[in-house]
């Protein structure tokens, strides 16, 4: 085994899956089914496995939580890693948006307990900083980016 000389932080993956309809935008979350946060509303996202991409690790949490199985392109939002962001312990995540023309149809599975669109101007309060998250995502939607 290889001993590190640096620390190392869990790395995960989160998706901000963005939809317009009726003339608006729409934000895909999920409500977690386990702690930390248990029963409140989060991005898709989890941990990214040895030797997996982030992108890739987005797309599977995606698919796992919500059913959205999203080909498309997946464009970089940011890197996230300000101490104190997960209550397990020093976390960095890479979060990902996804553009839909419209909202497909979702349901909660794997640990997400239900899926569900939601108004971008009338978003729940969110686990961790994922309104940080889906701010940085929905500032660089309105720059033209996918």
């Amino acid at each position: 085994m290889v001993e590190y000389r640096f620390p190392r932080p869990a790395f995960t993956a989160d998706a901000v899956a963005i939809a317009r309809i009726d003339g608006g935008v729409s934000v895909l979350l999920v409500r977690r089914g386990n702690e930390p946060f248990a029963g409140s509303w989060a991005l898709p996202g989890g941990f990214v496995e040895e030797g997996e991409r982030p992108e890739d690790a987005a797309r599977r949490e995606l698919a796992e939580e919500t059913g959205l199985a999203f080909s498309g392109v997946l464009a970089l939002v940011g890197v996230y890693g300000d101490p104190g962001r997960d209550p397990r312990g020093w976390t960095v995540s890479a979060a990902y948006r996804a553009v839909l023309e419209s909202p497909a149809v979702v349901a909660g599975a794997d640990d997400a307990a239900e899926a569900r669109w939601f108004a971008a101007d009338d978003l729940p309060p969110l686990a961790f900083d994922h309104g940080r998250i889906v701010a940085d995502a929905l500032r660089g939607l309105d720059r033209g980016t996918s």
